[in-house]
């Protein structure tokens, strides 16, 4: 008996430790496996799209395919939905409150263990209950205000999601294909040192080199093929990262088209590099949907306040009652059964009015004028925030415009010594 009471003690103490504060801050608090938990996360989701292995896919198959398989975009659609549903729900305050009561009683009542007196009634009574606010001051229009503001706010950031997935997908395209780049040319550069290590090792074999110059070779290839190494790591990192931003898993080896075979138009991007950076960050200003979102927030706090305000007045309602109520009634010792049918109604008009609450809805008006200025200040923060990430993207596309041109001109000038460097090899002037 005394195992089975202290097992029960310690199931019953286990909700207890599990959900207990860890007690230092210098070890994590051991917590055992819950199975419920295990299974919430194996359980199978909603199946998504998927990638065909074979093909090759462009730039706006890559953001099309994110919206539409990304979680974030379920996150904020759901929360959208949520925020339009509680917009209802703030509007119902303005219509009439209808209740329908029923129930069923029996009752004994007897006097001196029932020798003197004795009776057993049964009751039903059945009734409409209707409840209606006639005036609030702004109460209600003022919760409907503020939940129309965070269904647009919801909204905005359903939209600024989007933005952030293309500009994620866009980003990690690139940065793949950089690191596909890079590749291509460490493998050149791995071929070009293999091919001079087998050079100087025949003339080695042929009495023309040393073996130091041999070493130096073998010593060239070997950091050239530690380098194809770093950046094939570079590029599976930069795959990974695609892959994450279009909701699918790391390990779908999926294939992207080359920036060089995609149909770019050189002439838009030029428009685009040439356009006034104040131009564009009046242009974000205008339309950035985080901006936007962060306005309509300050809009809920201002009817906050107006419902913080509403509070300080009277609120005059009406109420009523009506129903039908079936009684039978028996005495102990007469056999007459009574019944009996009556109609109640009720109708009451209330004037409600807090004389004093302690200072309550003074402090809660505060609150609701610091939870503006606290949101005009954070749509001040986010007007800087984006008039830096314009500034630093466009000094960035301007940067990379000139390294383009300096990159082509380079490019030119390697294929012209290539070249004269092949004539004099084949001339015979110069040494492999």
């Amino acid at each position: 008996m005394r195992a089975r009471i202290f097992l029960l003690l310690q199931l019953g103490a286990l909700p207890f430790y599990a959900q207990r504060a860890p007690p230092s801050p210098d070890k994590a608090l051991p917590i055992a496996p819950d199975p419920k938990l295990k299974a919430e996360i194996a359980r199978p989701r909603a199946p998504l799209a998927t990638l065909d292995l074979n093909r090759l896919y462009t730039l706006p198959e890559l953001v099309d395919f994110a919206e539409r398989n990304n979680p974030d975009t379920r996150v904020v659609w759901e929360r959208a939905k949520e925020r339009a549903v509680a917009v209802g729900v703030a509007r119902s305050a303005l219509y009439p409150t209808v209740a329908a009561l029923a129930s069923a009683s029996m009752n004994q009542y007897s006097l001196f263990f029932g020798k003197f007196y004795h009776e057993d009634t049964t009751l039903f009574p059945a009734a409409l209950h209707l409840s209606y606010t006639i005036l609030d001051f702004g109460a209600r229009s003022g919760g409907i205000d503020v939940a129309k503001a965070n269904l647009i706010a919801a909204d905005f950031t359903f939209n600024d999601i989007h933005r952030k997935i293309v500009f994620q997908v866009t980003e990690a395209y690139y940065r793949l294909l950089d690191a596909m780049g890079h590749e291509e040319a460490a493998r050149a550069t791995l071929s070009d040192a293999q091919t001079l290590q087998e050079a100087i090792e025949a003339r080695l074999a042929n009495g023309l080199a040393t073996l130091p110059d041999v070493l130096e070779a073998r010593a060239a290839a070997a950091q050239a093929r530690y380098e194809l190494a770093s950046i094939q790591g570079l590029e599976e990192v930069a795959h990974g990262g695609l892959a994450i931003a279009m909701g699918v898993s790391p390990t779908v080896g999926f294939q992207v088209q080359d920036v060089s075979a995609a149909a770019i138009s050189e002439a838009a991007l030029s428009k685009a590099v040439d356009e006034p950076v104040q131009s564009a960050i009046d242009r974000a200003l205008a339309q950035r949907p985080d901006l936007l979102a962060q306005a309509a927030r300050v809009r809920a706090t201002d009817a906050q306040i107006q419902q913080a305000h509403s509070v300080y007045y009277p609120v005059l309602s009406f109420s009523g009652d009506w129903g039908h109520t079936n009684g039978i009634g028996q005495e102990k010792g007469d056999p007459t059964v009574a019944h009996s049918a009556i109609y109640p109604y009720q109708a009451q008009v209330k004037l409600t009015w807090n004389v004093f609450d302690g200072g309550a809805r003074r402090n809660d008006t505060e609150r609701a004028k610091s939870e503006r200025s606290e949101a005009e200040a954070q749509l001040s923060s986010f007007q800087n925030q984006v008039e830096n990430e314009i500034w630093t993207s466009y000094s960035k596309l301007k940067t990379a415009q000139r390294q383009q041109e300096a990159a082509n001109a380079l490019l030119e000038a390697a294929d012209q010594s290539f070249e004269a460097a092949t004539e004099a090899f084949q001339a015979g002037v110069r040494t492999f």
